[in-house]
């Protein structure tokens, strides 16, 4: 590691990924690549499934980031932590959920299945607005016998009170009018980097998160030096130590010469 290098973690749709379209700013891409040939460490922290961001991995050749909000941690190539929901609590929710006609998809660390037909309105609606070529089949089973580090749960605002108070084991946080991630109770993505965190030897000052998002709250909160996007949710502004532009008018570039980073 370089003596004076930082690492960087970027969430993805509203930061790194204008919010609408999920295109890649070119200046974004180039101030990724001014930070590694800096010899910084730069990381994704996001919400998203690791296969549902590979490609953008690939073009910036990223190695290192906390997806599904913490609960699974790759460092340059290596799993460091992974934290599934509990797998006799996500049984007795799922058929909560049935019960009240409101579909879910499971998710690992390679796959991701819904428990009803996937052309559910509430699945395509959500699914596709993420702009992924990746999309959910239909297998209800999918989560019996395996590590599911995340689950979507599809209802309208304020049908997830029912679930926060009756699953103890999970937190209910959501990403879309029609969708709310399901992840464990003590999960986040600032568990997630914390864990990471104990893999390197980058002192406080030398860590910064941008965001935008709901579930980058404790990320702001936490990393010394935060930067919430000009599009972001209030809270997210609330919890940031600086606040740059858009993720569509250079935001990602003004925010790392806002903090000294080029």
């Amino acid at each position: 590691m370089v003596k004076e290098s930082s690492i960087i973690f970027f969430d993805i749709d509203g930061t790194l990924l204008t919010e609408d379209d999920k295109l890649l700013p070119s200046s974004t891409k180039d101030a990724i690549i001014q930070l590694k040939n800096l010899g910084h460490e730069v990381a994704i922290a996001t919400g998203r499934a690791p296969f549902m961001f590979e490609d953008i991995r690939k073009e910036l050749e990223i190695e290192t980031y906390v997806c599904y909000n913490g609960q699974y941690v790759v460092y340059k190539g290596n799993v460091v932590y992974a934290n599934p929901l509990k797998a006799s609590s996500l049984d007795d929710l799922t058929q909560f959920a049935l019960d009240r006609d409101h579909p879910i998809v499971f998710m690992n660390h390679e796959f991701m299945k819904a428990n009803v037909p996937e052309d559910h309105d509430y699945i395509k609606e959500s699914i596709n607005s993420l702009k992924s070529v990746h999309y959910p089949t239909h297998d209800p089973a999918f989560y019996k016998g395996r590590e599911i580090y995340q689950a979507l749960l599809f209802n309208t605002v304020g049908e997830e009170k029912q679930y926060e108070d009756a699953f103890e084991d999970f937190q209910f946080i959501r990403w879309h009018e029609k969708s709310v991630d399901i992840l464990p109770a003590n999960g986040s993505k600032a568990n997630g980097i914390n864990k990471l965190l104990a893999y390197t030897n980058y002192p406080n000052e030398r860590q910064y998160a941008f965001g935008d998002g709901l579930n980058d709250i404790e990320m702001l909160t936490e990393i010394t030096n935060s930067v919430a996007m000009g599009n972001g949710k209030p809270e997210a502004k609330t919890a940031a130590s600086y606040i740059t532009k858009d993720v569509d008018k250079d935001g990602i570039l003004h925010g790392l010469k806002m903090v000294g980073l080029l």
